[in-house]
């Protein structure tokens, strides 16, 4: 499906890098193409009909998952669930970028035990994806710099707000000469981004088909000094909970486009150069693996909530430990301060809950950054662990 290609706008770099060689200054000093990209509010979007049903079917796909995954635990019990599925989505987004974390040190992150940069990037993933469902329906430029800032908030000078200079994917660090894409002069981006917006408000496409194209352009825009893959995926998302292709339960379809991003990146090459075909197929095949995959994962969470109330059979049906097992779902690592938190209860009895569990084998002990004690859900752990190898071997 063609779309209007890149055009660009010709410059000259001047490396000002004092630690730079002189054979570096040479090199990478010359004359350079920015992009420039094209309006997208008004684009006719005439999908052939193999891409249509391609979309098609991966949009029913997306949307029965959102069912399955709601009516697995019921509606007033989904939180839970919807977090840790919002938390896997947001780990394999950032996967994508070489952010990698484990589901325990994810876990530490979130109640602030865990001395892991990459989990604590992961966990400002997880709040940016939080602020794009959120905002969901009202999907505008003030809207996504707030997503931006919820990412970037341990980099306060970059964090909700556009770049001030230019940046580009691939090449050298001194200058954009060799680079595989130079995004838009700056003074550009404030324009491109309002066009952009004005395309994901419109009701007239196909929600996964403009998602893909809109996503393309905000990576081809690029309109932050960093974060932009990240918030573009959150984006996705946002689309796709505002356009009610899903409701309630976030699909990892970052995982899906995970399993080859050789492909993922290649089809956003192809889109600046004039062809959208392949980057909605990634997205309609990511959103078909998202919803298979999705289910098992589903299932195979709630069997382990299903074990573990089978071990507590003998606790009397208003202890405090069996609010507990629900919760662990959504945060399988969890220390005393939380459960008081959550469960609203005083510190001794939140201690007792957990005593409760850790005797009956279904909380463990683990190490955390500070004194406090924190308590493990081996088996719920092992799932998503087991879900992220399974995505990383394709």
């Amino acid at each position: 499906m063609r779309v209007a290609p890149l055009t660009f706008d010709d410059h000259v770099w001047n490396v000002t890098d004092e630690g730079a060689s002189r054979a570096e200054r040479e090199r990478e000093s010359g004359p350079y193409r920015s992009a420039v990209t094209p309006e997208l509010s008004d684009l006719e979007l005439v999908l052939p009909g193999a891409i249509a049903a391609n979309i098609g079917e991966a949009t029913v796909a997306l949307a029965k998952f959102d069912v399955y995954a709601t009516t697995i635990l019921g509606a007033g019990e989904l939180a839970p669930m919807s977090a840790i599925l919002l938390r896997t989505e947001s780990a394999s987004s950032s996967n994508i970028e070489q952010i990698t974390a484990g589901a325990q040190q994810i876990a530490l992150a979130e109640i602030g035990e865990s001395g892991s940069e990459n989990a604590n990037l992961v966990v400002g993933n997880v709040r940016a994806m939080e602020a794009a469902l959120e905002l969901a329906d009202d999907l505008s430029v003030d809207s996504i710099l707030r997503m931006h800032a919820r990412l970037l908030a341990h980099e306060p000078q970059w964090a909700g707000r556009y770049r001030d200079g230019l940046v580009w994917v691939g090449g050298d660090k001194l200058g954009p000469r060799r680079a595989t894409h130079v995004a838009p002069q700056r003074e550009l981006v404030v324009d491109a981004m309002t066009d952009l917006v004005q395309f994901m408000a419109r009701n007239d496409l196909p929600p996964l088909a403009q998602a893909a194209i809109a996503h393309a352009q905000f990576e081809t825009i690029h309109p932050f000094a960093d974060g932009n893959g990240r918030t573009g995926r959150a984006l996705v998302h946002a689309i796709l909970r505002g356009k009610e292709v899903v409701t309630r339960a976030t699909a990892p379809v970052s995982a899906g486009l995970l399993r080859n991003t050789g492909d993922y990146f290649a089809a956003l090459t192809a889109y600046r150069e004039g062809n959208a075909s392949p980057i909605i197929a990634q997205f309609a095949d990511a959103s078909r693996f998202a919803a298979a995959r999705g289910r098992r994962l589903v299932d195979d969470l709630a069997q382990q909530t299903r074990e573990s109330e089978e071990r507590i059979v003998d606790i009397r049906a208003d202890a405090a430990a069996r609010r507990v097992i629900p919760l662990l779902v959504g945060q399988p690592v969890v220390n005393v301060a939380y459960i008081q938190k959550r469960l609203d209860l005083n510190e001794r009895a939140a201690f007792r809950a957990i005593d409760a569990l850790v005797t009956r084998g279904i909380l463990v002990e683990r190490a955390g950054r500070s004194r406090n004690r924190v308590y493990a859900h081996r088996g719920i752990l092992g799932v998503l662990d087991s879900f992220a190898a399974d995505i990383r071997r394709g």
